[in-house]
């Protein structure tokens, strides 16, 4: 009897790190499964380098989100969505995969189109609380989507919710190790602070303009934008602000209260069973961090704040670094509603998709 081949799954995903690694922490989830997999997506964006760094193959493509105003962005992307499919059909024929995942971003869909085409198996991957345009457009053409969050009408079988994959590099540590590998007091309070890849200016402004100078020792990830501007106005040893950090797990394991955006991250800090502050991004498409975090809100792990309202985040931060019994009450809320399985449940189903 000749030897059955092993699995081999092609993942699109791109654009943003919080397209790429939940759809990394899949691929290492599936390599443990004994599946081959290589990844497909954008020469020029967060995937070109963080693919390879993570010791996958990458093939590429063009193809960009669409400009809403009339003129020639918008011409040269409608020109480069319409040459996509054909190119991902010469990636899936080079390749020959059993199973395609849409792991997020303007690639997935064209991906996932020319899967359909080729009569090859798909899946997609949505981590926030609504269902992207991207997302929506290639739902048809895909057996199975596995959601982050309940959506409204989109039910069983063909939906699946599954929380967003964590990679191993962004689960929790110990406590110890967490403030070893930052410097940060052993014993102290200590509040983690972070506004997404790119950062987030005001929530950035006020956290230094309450605590740079004195308070609770701070963990601070600003983005590489804002870094330069406030590192001059921190005047203490144990506000330590980082533009961005490789060991995001290890920031979550030195925290006692997080303060953040309410992006796909908010999966990172409920696996570690962290209480948290989310204040929104009030221009995210469809309000979809708000619906975040009042997923969150209503389990009681995480009080959501408005933007109108950060004023309010300073003093809330205070209270609760200082009430130990409210700070374990929502931990443990977030504990309960953490699903640190997801990326292991989304390669049972791929697996199960292609044979």
């Amino acid at each position: 009897m000749a030897a059955q081949r092993e699995l081999r799954c092609l993942i699109a995903a791109g654009g943003t790190a919080g397209h790429v690694l939940p759809s990394l922490a899949v691929a290492e989830a599936l390599v443990a499964r004994g599946v081959t997999v290589t990844f497909a997506g954008s020469p020029d964006r967060a995937e070109a380098r963080l693919v390879p760094e993570a010791g996958f193959e990458l093939d590429t493509f063009q193809v960009s989100g669409l400009p809403r105003r009339p003129g020639p962005a918008q011409a040269r992307a409608l020109g480069r969505a319409m040459r996509a499919p054909r190119a991902c059909k010469r990636i899936l024929k080079v390749r020959e995969p059993d199973v395609v995942l849409g792991g997020g971003g303007y690639v997935a869909g064209p991906m996932v189109y020319a899967a359909s085409r080729l009569a090859i198996p798909s899946a997609l991957m949505e981590a926030d609380a609504h269902l992207g345009l991207a997302n929506r457009l290639a739902a048809p053409f895909a057996e199975r989507v596995f959601l982050a969050f309940p959506i409204e009408g989109r039910e069983r079988p063909k939906y699946r919710i599954t929380g967003r994959p964590i990679p191993a590099r962004n689960r929790a540590t110990s406590r110890a190790e967490g403030r070893r590998v930052f410097d940060l007091p052993p014993r102290a309070r200590v509040m983690l602070v972070f506004g997404g890849s790119q950062g987030a200016t005001s929530l950035n402004e006020t956290i230094v303009e309450a605590f740079g100078e004195t308070g609770p020792a701070v963990l601070h990830l600003s983005g590489e934008r804002d870094f330069e501007l406030l590192r001059p106005r921190i005047t203490r040893e144990d506000y330590k602000l980082l533009p961005f950090t490789g060991e995001f797990g290890a920031a979550l394991a030195a925290a006692d209260l997080v303060v953040a955006r309410a992006g796909g991250s908010v999966w990172e800090v409920a696996a570690a069973g962290k209480p948290a502050i989310l204040v929104p991004y009030p221009f995210a498409t469809a309000d979809h961090q708000a619906k975040n975090a009042r997923f969150f809100e209503r389990a009681g792990g995480v009080i959501a704040v408005p933007e109108s309202e950060l004023g309010r985040v300073a003093d809330l931060a205070r209270s609760l670094l200082g009430d130990p019994e409210r700070l374990k009450e929502m931990g443990d809320a977030m504990t309960r509603v953490a699903k640190p399985d997801a990326a292991e449940e989304i390669a049972e189903g791929l697996i199960q998709l292609a044979t």
